[in-house]
């Protein structure tokens, strides 16, 4: 689907907001800011207790208050195969238990999963082969400095 444009007015001191969010994001046009930050906040609102945050992985749908929604569902996926006779129930209380986070917010992070899982398991893809790739190097470092 290609972009249509639209005329819209924006207050100046949304547009200084704009202009320094695309400054603080390099590479980041201010129709794709605009474009970013829209569709964020659609899905905030359709979404409650999930909001957007920018780290060293770039932007990512975090729990309000807590973790990324990606570290959330791969602890659901953990405590899955850890428990694999339990129910729902008791997989988001477990979860909920060993994240730290209250049960609502293991379900806000199931549910936003749910309308965007491609998305989530790419994150957790990623993380996963940094993992695997830190790992291998420190076994190649312990290697070399075995006796």
């Amino acid at each position: 689907m290609s972009p249509t444009p639209r005329s819209v007015r924006f207050e100046d001191a949304v547009l200084d907001k704009l202009a320094k969010f695309v400054m603080e994001h390099p590479g980041l046009s201010v129709s794709a800011a605009v474009n970013l930050l829209i569709t964020e906040a659609l899905r905030m609102e359709e979404h409650p207790g999930v909001l957007f945050r920018t780290g060293p992985s770039g932007r990512r749908a975090v729990v309000t208050g807590g973790p990324d929604v990606w570290e959330v569902i791969r602890a659901i996926r953990a405590t899955r195969a850890a428990e694999p006779d339990a129910t729902a129930d008791e997989i988001v209380t477990m979860t909920a238990e060993y994240s730290g986070l209250p049960s609502h917010q293991v379900r806000a992070a199931i549910r936003y999963w749910s309308d965007y899982p491609d998305e989530i398991d790419t994150q957790i893809a990623a993380a996963e082969g940094a993992a695997q790739k830190a790992e291998e190097r420190w076994r190649r470092e312990q290697g070399l400095l075995a006796s």
